[in-house]
């Protein structure tokens, strides 16, 4: 081999040489991606989980204060109307006009989408998010949504229940005031901020999104990235008995 032919081979790469080295960078910056990615989506959701346990507070002070639950709000409304994020009522001694809708944001001065900028959907049950009765400091008893000792009586109907999968008969927990949802990076069913509903969601996504009293929260999968909340009546008696709501 001449001295020529020698020192162009060592001054540059032959064309399987630079292949490789191709091959090599595309993998580490797939894999840094991938990383980074994934770090993004933790820190999502745990940015969507810190939301809803502020949004849970917020609740439970707002009873605390006005010795109710707050009323859903129009999930139709676009952000801009003058109503949106308010409480869906026609006065303050009026029943609410819906069970079922997304959190009223305005009320309670809270963000008024997820991570993802989609709208929390919120359940709250008639039983207590009803006007308070005139000498009365709450909307609702200790005996709401539950068996009263006195009578007998169980007083469960229109609360909501938790569950790991909607054919499951087994209640994560059951009997409850209020849900909120998060329905995750996917957002279906989800409302939006010009009042539209996110479609295609199915399973137990779907049991999130249909406006039933049955709710579903389990580990993360790919057909499922919803995140649930709720409101234990207990926690919350408790709460407003210590608030002088409740004797």
């Amino acid at each position: 081999m001449t001295r020529i032919a020698t020192c162009r081979r060592q001054q540059g790469f032959t064309l399987v040489e630079l292949s490789i080295v191709l091959i090599i960078v595309a993998l580490l910056t797939g894999g840094l991606l991938l990383g980074m990615s994934a770090q993004r989506s933790n820190a999502e959701y745990a940015d969507a989980q810190r939301q809803l346990e502020n949004i849970r507070e917020a609740l439970i002070g707002f009873a605390m204060t006005n010795g109710r639950l707050p009323c859903p709000a129009n999930p139709t409304l676009a952000s801009t109307d003058a109503n949106a994020g308010k409480e869906d009522r026609a006065n303050t001694s009026a029943a609410c006009n819906r069970t079922d809708g997304v959190i009223p944001w305005v009320t309670l001065g809270l963000p008024e989408t997820d991570p993802w900028g989609r709208r929390f959907t919120y359940f709250a049950s008639a039983k207590f998010s009803g006007p308070v009765p005139t000498g009365s400091l709450a909307s609702f008893t200790l005996y709401t949504g539950a068996i009263n000792p006195f009578t007998g009586v169980e007083d469960t109907a229109g609360l909501a229940n938790v569950k790991e999968d909607a054919a499951s008969t087994n209640k994560i927990a059951a009997d409850l005031p209020a849900v909120v949802v998060s329905h995750g990076s996917n957002g279906l069913g989800a409302w939006q901020s010009n009042g539209s509903q996110a479609g295609g969601a199915s399973g137990n996504e779907l049991e999130n999104a249909n406006a039933t009293l049955t709710f579903i929260q389990r580990t993360p999968a790919n057909n499922f990235d919803d995140q649930v909340i709720w409101i234990a009546p207990a926690i919350l008696k408790s709460k407003m008995v210590a608030a002088g709501r409740l004797p």
